[in-house]
C-alpha cells in the first residue's frame, strides 16, 4: 500500500459470513465515487464461521471500485471494543470511520459525520439516534429501547458526559487526535464508546453529536440477557480506573483546543 488514504472504514465482524458480502458490496458501490483514497478494514473477532474467507474473496471486487480491503483477525473472540481498537490502530487514513456490519446507519449518512471534521470545527462526530432530527425507521424492541435509555442515564450520572446516544455504531474521528485515546482504551466490550468519549474529554477533543438515519437490523449480536449488565460495570470501572490514575499518561498528550463543545 503506497498512498495514504483519506478515509479508513473499520467494520467489526463476528460470525457475519451471511451478511458481510452484501455489506462490502454496498461499501464498494458507495465509495467508488470517492475522489480520495478509501481503505476498508474488517476486523474478524474470532468468528467460527467463514467471515474472514468471505472478506478475502471480495478484495479484488472492491479493488475494482478503487477501494482497498483487508481483513485482520483478533486472537479469539475479544469483543466489539477490542475489534474497533484493533482496526483503528491498523488504520492509515487521515479520518477513521467505524460502522457496524449490519449498516444500521446507511453509508449515505457518512457526509454528515465527515463534514464537521473536515471543516476543522470538530475532531470527531458521532451518530445519534436520540436527537430531535434523528430518523428511526425500524425500532428495536421496547425492552431493548428501555435498556438503552437506562444505560444512557447511568452513563450520564457516572461520567458527567451529556451525549444523548453513545452507542450508535457509526462514528468518525481524526486519526492524529484520537490515536492516543484508542491506545489508552481498555474496555473490550460494548461500553467502549463511552470510554472513548470519556477519554476524548480528557484530551480536550471536540466531539459533535449528529442526528442520523437508523434502522434496527435483525440478527444483531447485542442480546438482552444477563450479560447486558456488563456495560454498566465497565462504565463504573472506567471512573474508578481514572480515579486510580489509570489514564494518567493520556493527560500528557492533552491538546490545547479553541473553545468548543467537548461534552
Amino acid at each position: 500500500m503506497s498512498e495514504t488514504p483519506f478515509l479508513s472504514l473499520i467494520i467489526p465482524a463476528y460470525n457475519e459470513s451471511a451478511r458481510i458480502a452484501p455489506t462490502l458490496e454496498s461499501v464498494g458501490d458507495y465509495f467508488r465515487r470517492a475522489t480520495a483514497g478509501v481503505e476498508v478494514i474488517v476486523v474478524d473477532d474470532g468468528s467460527t464461521d467463514a467471515t474472514a474467507a468471505v472478506v478475502r474473496q471480495l478484495i479484488p471486487t472492491l479493488a475494482a471500485t478503487g477501494v482497498s480491503l483487508q481483513v485482520v483477525q483478533n486472537p479469539g473472540n475479544q469483543g466489539k471494543g477490542y475489534s474497533v481498537r484493533h482496526g483503528f490502530l491498523k488504520a492509515r487514513g487521515d479520518l477513521v470511520l467505524f460502522s457496524d456490519a449490519d449498516l444500521s446507519t446507511p453509508l449515505s449518512e457518512t457526509p454528515k459525520l465527515l463534514a464537521p471534521i473536515t471543516s476543522e470545527q470538530y475532531d470527531a462526530a458521532i451518530g445519534s439516534r436520540d436527537l430531535p432530527d434523528s430518523q428511526i425507521g425500524t425500532h428495536q424492541s421496547a425492552l431493548r429501547e428501555l435498556a438503552g435509555r437506562t444505560f444512557n442515564r447511568f452513563m450520564r450520572l457516572t461520567t458527567g458526559l451529556s451525549y444523548a446516544d453513545t452507542q450508535c455504531g457509526f462514528k468518525a474521528f481524526r486519526r492524529d487526535v484520537f490515536l492516543p485515546v484508542f491506545q489508552s482504551q481498555r474496555v473490550k466490550g460494548f461500553a467502549f464508546d463511552v470510554e472513548i468519549l470519556y477519554l476524548a474529554r480528557k484530551v480536550g477533543a471536540r466531539v459533535a453529536e449528529v442526528p442520523v438515519v437508523w434502522n434496527h437490523a435483525e440478527g444483531s449480536k447485542v442480546g438482552f440477557n444477563w450479560r447486558s449488565v456488563r456495560p454498566f460495570w465497565d462504565v463504573a470501572a472506567l471512573r474508578w480506573r481514572d480515579w486510580q490514575g489509570g489514564y494518567t499518561p493520556l493527560s500528557a498528550v492533552s491538546r490545547v483546543m479553541s473553545p468548543g463543545p467537548a461534552k
